[in-house]
């Protein structure tokens, strides 16, 4: 009684200064590392073993009161559907639930709004909210806000959380250690929620996750606690603190705006570590001095991670209560607060995690992104000194002058919040908020370091224990480790000073960043060996109707995986190959989710593939202008674009003409004239026909063209040359004018064996056997007279006997270049030689006479001359 009697005037007292000292500080956020690096070494942790001493706060701070600084849109959400309740995983890889703000609730205020406040204001001011569309999204309305709310599914998936295995699938040891099992979380809060265990009853039942045992603490029970086996399951153990951090078995009073706090905390942990034991602390009040005895208590209780999502504005005293932050085996998180730019405690605590908040955007696939949110607390202390931790070689840190916060950071804005399910003292009905605020953020990182544990204990090693020399030291001083581990916020803001705003590397909004959850437990557990589930890729399929569809999934898996589909049409199968085939096709547009079971760890991926089947479309026709000549056979081949085989037919076709069943259309004998010819395609299997005009010119065929010229000859020399019409069909030839001995082929070759001098004007005759037309060519045929032959020059010759005599024989004019000499009548012992043209006449010992020598010559053109050469040889 004089306990409570102290309380409650310092408490009068803090009401004189107006609660102007107080800073509630909750709330927080998430990100994504799209970056990999190479395996990193285990990271070595140390662990601070020291005795808790049992002082309580100084009495300078022991009464100030710190508040529940979590934050909930203004707006009652609809139910979240049963998807999740079917398959855990099932909306893993959507967008978030969007729902608009009604315009007369934008206004209110987001922090420690309650479902009272919103069950209040729905009574007295109309509900609108609009319908989603069929992609997830909505509709703005004029005057509106919208909030974008995740399901644990999402979140799991969007940090890289360990996939839940199907409900039922019994569990390896290294699975189960992924979900947290055999380690505790201590959710430590003020006040009393009396319906906590429903509520996450009724989270758990909605979002697939495993249920929950649940028992209250009595005063008799033995501590520390037994630590649970990694095969016990998930268990929420209530209990209840005095001032002095022992248990009670008097529930405290009740509080509606930290029994939201408490309900938040304790799904999100459990939905982050869905096998570990979660241990509620609930304190008698907010005074600091009650919220450190339940410190106190919980490192009584064993080994655990200390989740604190509440916070009050740090004072020269934070130091004196630090030892409460030193328990053996503990590890301790705190909210950095949701009034921005501002320094709380106890995340200013150098033993304390500090974590602060982003604002999500995750749409189920591909990275997430984030910026800072503009609520989340941080800063640099005024009291605390620069921890050995906090060092230069961490991108962004530089030289802090004391204490810099946040440490972490995960999703905290209330906008892109995270669905919590709260039932009102004395109801029955689950209501559900969109929450948010950095008392969101601190228990999903007490979740993520509680599976650390449990996968470290698996390899044999000691538990994580204060982890920042790890997270600064091991991890962020590391480039590679760094960008594999964490995703680094670096957009936003969370006030107007010069380091109000996130950048690259550390910052006093998201610290280090927000975890990549899979690398993040793989390097803390010193091992890769997170089980991941198969990764489904989703896609778009286009197909007609009534044309078989098939189509290979896209799977990413560490085993072999078995396949299931999920909302495909009637006749829609998957083979085991992972295969889609469809015999039939339907018309419409089908969201099909195709579900990869691994074979080995039985964790399963889904992804959606959106198949359009749209009407088959008709075979398509090219018109075309087709021209042809009368009596000449014509043939022509229709272009045709059909997915289907077709069969043809003709309209308006002339007699004679038709097409054969390869689209050819034939006409033996057209007749002169223009005819408009419809092609008719009809597709075999689905019946639909297409058309297509043909515009058919029959020209009336030309009369033979025979070509007209001048031919030259020469007398004598037969003469050849073509005279061969142009002609449709084959032609008779025929000659006028034409000299005697001239003739014509078949062929139309003129020919003339014996030309004869003169001019003369032949005319060729062509006639077309088919059409009887005529087609006429004149030819000026020119044959030379022949010319003159060799012209021989022979003198006479006059010698005396006995002494030689020579003479020469002059051949000019020779045509062809070849000539041949005849000379008779020459006397005994004349000799001849050839010299170019001449004919050289020797005669060594002429005898005395009258001689007569008679000279024939001819060339190659035929032509002759003769001459005569008298020789006259004296005796003196």
């Amino acid at each position: 009684m004089k306990r409570n009697s102290r309380l409650k005037a310092s408490q009068r007292g803090m009401l004189l200064a107006a609660f102007a000292s107080l800073l509630l500080a909750a709330c927080g956020g998430a990100g994504d590392g799209a970056n990999s690096a190479p395996a990193a070494q285990p990271v070595v942790l140390t662990e601070t073993t020291i005795e808790v001493p049992a002082e309580t706060v100084p009495a300078t701070a022991a009464d100030q009161l710190a508040q529940p600084a979590f934050h909930v849109a203004p707006v009652l959400l609809d139910e979240p559907d049963d998807r999740d309740a079917i398959d855990n995983s099932a909306s893993a890889l959507i967008r978030p639930r969007a729902q608009y703000v009604p315009a007369t609730q934008a206004a209110m205020s987001s922090r420690r709004l309650t479902v009272e406040s919103l069950l209040t204001a729905r009574r007295m001011q109309a509900r609108s909210v609009q319908p989603l569309n069929a992609d997830g999204s909505v509709t703005p309305m004029a005057s509106s806000t919208a909030v974008s709310t995740y399901t644990p599914a999402q979140i799991r998936a969007a940090y890289g959380l360990p996939a839940l295995p199907a409900s039922g699938t019994a569990l390896t040891s290294a699975q189960a250690a992924q979900l947290g099992a055999g380690q505790t979380i201590y959710i430590v809060d003020a006040y009393h929620d009396p319906n906590v265990a429903a509520e996450l009853n009724a989270f758990n039942q909605k979002f697939g996750l495993p249920s929950c045992t649940s028992r209250t603490l009595t005063t008799s029970t033995a501590l520390p606690l037994p630590a649970p086996a990694a095969t016990d399951g998930c268990a929420l153990v209530v209990a209840y603190s005095n001032a002095s951090g022992a248990l009670t078995n008097a529930a405290p009073a009740f509080d509606s705006g930290w029994a939201t706090e408490i309900t938040l905390d304790v799904q999100w942990a459990h939905a982050t570590a869905p096998l570990a034991r979660i241990v509620l602390i609930e304190a008698p009040d907010p005074s600091l001095n009650s919220l450190v005895g339940a410190v106190r208590l919980a490192n009584t209780m064993g080994p655990g991670v200390v989740s604190m999502s509440f916070g009050a504005t740090e004072g020269n005293w934070t130091s004196s209560v630090d030892s409460a932050f030193t328990g053996t085996g503990m590890t301790y998180l705190a909210a950095t607060g949701d009034s921005g730019a501002a320094v709380s405690w106890p995340a200013v605590s150098t033993n304390v995690v500090a974590v602060g908040g982003t604002s999500l955007t995750y749409t189920g696939s591909g990275t997430r992104t984030e910026i800072a949110w503009s609520g989340t607390g941080g800063g640099v202390s005024a009291y605390v000194p620069t921890p050995s931790y906090q060092a230069s070689a961490v991108p962004g840190v530089g030289s802090l002058p004391r204490r810099g916060v946040a440490d972490v950071a995960f999703n905290a804005d209330p906008s892109t919040g995270q669905f919590v399910a709260v039932i009102p003292p004395g109801s029955s009905t689950v209501n559900w908020i969109s929450a948010g605020g950095t008392s969101l953020s601190t228990p999903q990182w007490a979740g993520v370091l509680a599976v650390a544990n449990a996968m470290r204990l698996q390899n044999g090693k000691t538990l994580v224990g204060a982890p920042h020399v790890s997270l600064y030291g091991q991890i962020g001083a590391i480039p590679g480790t760094y960008a594999s581990v964490f995703a680094d916020v670096a957009q936003g803001s969370h006030g107007t000073c010069a380091s109000c705003f996130a950048r690259t590397g550390y910052d006093q909004l998201t610290g280090l960043g927000t975890p990549n959850v899979s690398s993040l437990l793989s390097t803390l557990a010193g091992s890769s060996a997170v089980a991941k589930a198969p990764v489904v890729s989703p896609a778009s399929i286009s197909g007609k109707v009534g044309t078989p569809l098939s189509f290979s999934v896209t799977v990413s898996a560490t085993n072999p995986v078995t396949y299931t589909l999920s909302g495909a049409p009637a006749g829609m199968t998957i083979s085991t190959a992972g295969v889609v085939s469809w015999a039939t096709p339907v018309l419409g547009s089908y969201a099909v989710t195709v579900i990869a079971k691994d074979s080995k760890t039985a964790l399963s991926g889904q992804g959606v593939y959106t198949v359009k089947i749209e009407a088959p479309l008709p075979p398509a026709v090219t018109a075309a202008t087709v021209n042809g000549m009368a009596g000449t056979p014509l043939s022509y081949s229709v272009a045709v674009t059909a997915s289907n085989p077709v069969t043809y037919a003709l309209t308006g076709a002339p007699a004679g003409m038709a097409i054969s069943s390869t689209g050819v259309v034939t006409w033996a004998s057209p007749a002169l004239g223009t005819y408009t010819v419809t092609v008719t395609a009809k597709d075999s299997k689905t019946g639909l026909t297409g058309q297509g005009v043909l515009s058919v010119k029959i020209a009336a065929q030309p009369a033979p063209a025979v070509p007209s010229g001048a031919i030259s000859g020469k007398v004598g020399t037969p003469l050849s040359f073509s005279a061969a019409a142009v002609a449709s069909n084959p032609v008779v030839y025929a000659l006028s004018g034409a000299p005697a001995g001239m003739a014509i082929s078949a062929s139309g070759v003129v020919s003339w064996a014996s030309p004869l001098a003169g001019t003369y004007t032949v005319t060729v005759t062509a006639k077309d056997s088919k059409t009887g037309l005529s087609g006429k060519g004149v030819f000026m045929v020119t044959i030379a007279s022949a010319p003159a032959g060799p012209t021989i020059t022979a003198p006479a010759l006059t010698g005396v006997a006995g002494k030689p005599l020579s003479g020469t024989i002059g051949i000019s004019n020779v045509s062809g270049g070849a000539m041949s000499v005849t000379i008779t009548g020459v006397p005994l012992g004349v000799a001849f030689s050839l010299s170019g043209q001449s004919i050289v006449l020797n005669w060594a010992a002429p005898v005395t006479g009258s001689y007569l020598l008679n000279i024939t010559v001819r060339d190659a053109a035929g032509r002759t001359s003769q001459a005569s050469m008298p020789i006259t040889i004296n005796a003196k």
